[in-house]
């Protein structure tokens, strides 16, 4: 079974308006709730395959905190220009070109685009994954190749605010 886990980086922080978007890094908040929502992840014992993350500074860092949470260590995380700011059909076409071994993937990134990728791909309307929200589906048909609109079936959708 094909399990995906859509994972919007955690909060980052806005205080210095010089620089540029792509190096913000988190706040104290994103700094607390990503290894938080990494914990609610193992508890479950749920363990990815791979972990494919946008290479903004708040993504990796993000993804980083998660990975050590649930015991990725030793493997690499993949960077991925193309997840930077990206749309349903960037996400889509990543996904699609797995490797079939791959069963349990992490994304980690941003909004719009992991919001409309998640209704389009669930056929549930969620309008926001909140920061370091975790929304999570499993693909209907065991091959990443076959993703596309309404190709999942929803199992979970957990965000820091839902435990204060």
């Amino acid at each position: 079974m094909k399990t995906l886990y859509l994972i919007r980086h955690a909060k980052s922080d806005w205080e210095n308006p010089a620089l540029d978007d792509f190096e913000r890094p988190l706040n104290k908040r994103g700094e607390k709730n990503a290894p938080f929502m990494g914990e609610i992840l193992a508890k479950h014992q749920i363990h990815p395959d791979l972990i494919l993350c946008s290479p903004a500074l708040r993504a990796k860092t993000t993804a980083l905190k998660i990975a050590e949470k649930v015991g990725y260590k030793g493997k690499k995380i993949d960077y991925r220009e193309s997840l930077y700011l990206a749309d349903i059909r960037a996400i889509e076409a990543l996904l699609q070109s797995l490797c079939t071994s791959d069963n349990t993937v992490f994304i980690v990134g941003h909004n719009p685009g992991l919001t409309l990728f998640a209704e389009y791909i669930s056929g549930i309307l969620i309008e926001n994954i909140p920061t370091c929200g975790i929304f999570c589906v499993t693909l209907k048909k065991d091959d990443w190749s076959t993703l596309g609109r309404d190709s999942a079936d929803f199992v979970s959708f957990e965000y820091p605010k839902m435990y204060t």
